[in-house]
Order: structure tokens, then sequence, then C-alpha cells
């Protein structure tokens, strides 16, 4: 379970890089507004996976 979480973690990344890229290449503002909001998701998985790292093991 914690590789899929790398896993998704990183494909969020990726694919923030390529539509903020494309949104360069093209000069689309609309493919530039969803790689940002990419960016933000996979700012925001990235910290909650580092609280979860460190969390202490439930009892579940």
């Amino acid at each position: 379970m914690k590789q899929l979480d790398l896993i998704l973690i990183l494909f969020e990344f990726v694919l923030s890089v390529i539509f903020i890229s494309l949104a360069y290449i093209i000069k689309n503002i609309y493919f530039r507004g969803v790689g940002i909001g990419l960016l933000i998701a996979w700012v925001t998985s990235a910290i909650a996976y580092l609280f979860k790292k460190k969390a202490p093991k439930s009892a579940y």
C-alpha cells in the first residue's frame, strides 16, 4: 500500500509538470490552471503522506 501512495504522488507531480509545460508551449491558460491545481494537490498529498509516515501505528 505504501508503494501505491508514492506512485500516485509521483503521478500527480508528473501530470502537473506535463500540463504546465504544455500550457507554456501552446500558450493556453486553461492547461496552466490545471497544472497549478495538480501541483497544489501534489504538495498537499506529499505533506499528508509525510505526516502519515511519522504518525505512530494505530491498533487497527
